[in-house]
């Protein structure tokens, strides 16, 4: 029996932060397992908004003949917010783009086998134990790694996603779903209600653009309190515009749901494992900023790995260098973030000052925003 062949770099994951981490770490020179449980294409409870900060970052990660992804990306260039009977718009300056999950996950999947990553398909990891090199039990049989990176999600058999005490306290859900609404427009729309709120904005499928032209297509992606509603339809009745604008929607595809969705305070790094994406921690969904903080975080700890593959340090000082340089640029968009959506999520009087502020001062508006990037 020859030797145990042992990978730089095993990521379990194969989204925007696990397929993000592998390219990087592949272009560096590492040789690396990619390890994704489910299968392409699929769909995500995701709002498929990727703000201007990480367009440039995504060009750099997709291959030659994938960025064509980017250049017929939807622009964003407004941003709509519905509260109650009153509304506030902002431009988004720069703009940013819509791009299906449908599309976006396949692409960087290709991309990282591009890149030489061996990316594995339908491959669940079980469990992971030892320490450089690790051992990742999987379905597929075990490999071994000089480190690990867990993209695996919020809600994988790798994360125990529970609050501090153990027990959720209140049980909120994702729901997503595309529709046909040939009246959309370039714009990013939140309508918010008591105990949830509902993001709206068209967007494109490769498969789509032969055949039709405009927008056609929206995505409606929610997070709601389960006690209050546990389907699209019934989110889109908890607000009075919603309501109206959806009545003729048409249904494309199968809706998608994840439950529950846990708030907590970020998890970069657990047993020398660089944790990315929402393994670290769930960014609250209405900022937009979900794809971007999952590109974002996956590069990062695979820049950080790369002095340790090259030799010039230690995992435990790679490690702790990621989790420093994490929190000092992720752990500012949590918090502000977790505060407006606390403000948000007040009943109608207890906002409503917050509410005016924004309408009367669109600069606030804009910074707000601006600070939850």
């Amino acid at each position: 029996m020859g030797p145990v062949h042992i990978f730089d770099l095993i990521v379990a994951g194969g989204g925007p932060a696990g397929t993000s981490a592998a390219i990087m770490a592949a272009q560096s020179g590492a040789q690396v397992l990619l390890l994704e449980a489910g299968r392409f294409p699929r769909q995500k409870v995701c709002g498929e908004f990727v703000s201007a900060e990480s367009l440039a970052l995504l060009a750099a990660l997709l291959r030659a003949d994938q960025k064509d992804l980017l250049d017929t990306a939807i622009p964003i260039t407004t941003g709509r917010f519905f509260f109650d009977q009153r509304a506030v718009a902002t431009q988004i300056i720069p703009p940013a783009a819509s791009i299906a999950r449908l599309d976006l996950d396949a692409a960087l999947w290709g991309s990282a086998e591009a890149a030489g990553v061996d990316a594995r398909l339908q491959v669940r990891v079980k469990n992971i134990s030892g320490s450089s090199p690790f051992t990742v039990s999987t379905s597929d049989g075990e490999f071994e790694s000089r480190a690990v990176i867990d993209a695996s999600g919020r809600w994988s058999n790798l994360n125990a996603a529970t609050t501090p005490d153990g027990q959720q306290k209140e049980i909120w859900l994702g729901l997503k779903a595309h529709f046909l609404d040939p009246c959309a427009e370039a714009s990013v729309d939140l309508y918010f209600f008591d105990a949830g709120y509902c993001g709206i904005q068209p967007v494109s499928l490769v498969a789509d653009r032969k055949e039709s032209a405009g927008y056609g297509r929206i995505n409606a992606c929610a997070m709601v309190r389960a006690n209050v509603a546990r389907s699209l339809p019934e989110v889109f009745a908890r607000h009075p515009a919603l309501s109206k604008r959806s009545c003729d929607w048409k249904l494309l595809g199968q809706p998608v749901s994840t439950s529950p969705l846990v708030f907590r305070d970020p998890r970069p790094l657990g047993n020398g494992i660089l944790c990315v994406g929402d393994a670290a921690a769930f960014v609250d969904p209405f900022i937009g900023d979900g794809i971007s903080l999952a590109l974002r975080s996956g590069t990062l700890a695979a820049q950080c790995l790369v002095p340790f593959f090259q030799g010039a340090c230690s995992l435990p000082d790679a490690t702790q260098a990621y989790e420093e340089a994490y929190r000092k640029r992720f752990g500012p968009v949590f918090s502000r973030s977790s505060k407006v959506r606390r403000l948000l999520s007040l009943r109608q009087p207890l906002r409503a000052p917050f509410v005016f502020l924004l309408r009367k001062a669109p600069a606030i508006t804009r910074y707000v925003i601006r600070k939850t990037r």
